[in-house]
């Protein structure tokens, strides 16, 4: 198995904090968001190989970080090519390009790099070995304002994906789909397939709504918070809560 972080964005809504800086490497309880992801995965024994990609603009402020870094997994850096938000890939796009170099002969667990994790990813692993089958990570959300502005499942059977909605206007269920996904390697090549076929390239819940309806898919319910870094708001609530201003849940 490999992993594959999406470290590609701009990050605008952090202006001009992330101007001319990677949001991942921001710090955030005394280490970058990216490391504190890092820790996880380096900790997950069938993880054998780590990919990162991101963009040009910022190619050297991951190769800075990686040049710093001691222990753990090596880091294969990636490089999509873009240089402004305006000619980005999106996550789909940016996950095929890394197809090209990660390959699509080993399953692969795929996640944003802006998102603190406070539940252990071993699970959806643990997970995927007993259902060798694509699997998203869903947790309760109560506030239907968030859930608008995020991926939404159906469940049925077995926590089979029955229905998965990006940024749905009515909700159909309170369980939130966090950029995290365990794919199959059987999987893999639907991305191009899904991108050939006009998918958009952007948020890869429409890749995951998409797929959803050509195989099963199944859901990992955690438990435990992701702390989404995408506005100085919450990266501010993010450095109190590990200072211990905030209460953890």
């Amino acid at each position: 198995m490999n992993a594959l972080i999406l470290a590609a964005g701009y990050a605008t809504r952090l202006y001009p904090l992330t101007k001319d800086f990677p949001k991942p490497l921001l710090e955030v309880g005394g280490r970058t968001i990216l490391d504190h992801l890092l820790a996880q995965l380096d900790a997950i024994d069938a993880i054998k190989r780590v990919w990162l990609i991101t963009n040009h603009r910022f190619m050297p402020h991951f190769t800075r970080w990686r040049q710093g870094r001691t222990g753990g997994k090596p880091v294969d850096l990636i490089d999509d090519g873009t240089l402004t938000n305006d000619d980005r890939l999106g996550a789909v796009g940016d996950l095929l390009v890394a197809l090209q170099s990660v390959g699509t002969d080993d399953d692969l667990l795929v996640t944003a790099a802006d998102n603190l994790l406070e539940f252990p990813l071993a699970d959806l692993v643990n997970a995927f070995r007993r259902r060798p089958l694509s699997h998203v990570c869903v947790h309760g959300v109560d506030d239907p304002a968030r859930l608008r502005r995020t991926g939404v499942v159906v469940l049925g059977a077995e926590d089979r994906v029955l229905e998965f909605r990006e940024k749905p206007s009515e909700p159909r269920s309170n369980l939130a789909v966090p950029p995290i996904y365990l794919l199959a390697r059987s999987t893999l090549p639907r991305v191009g397939e899904y991108l050939g076929g006009g998918g958009l390239p952007e948020a890869p819940g429409h890749f995951i709504e998409w797929l959803c309806r050509q195989e099963a898919v199944h859901a990992h319910r955690i438990h435990g918070t992701i702390l989404d870094i995408g506005t100085p708001e919450s990266l501010g609530a993010a450095r109190a809560r590990f200072r211990g201003e905030l209460p953890r849940e």
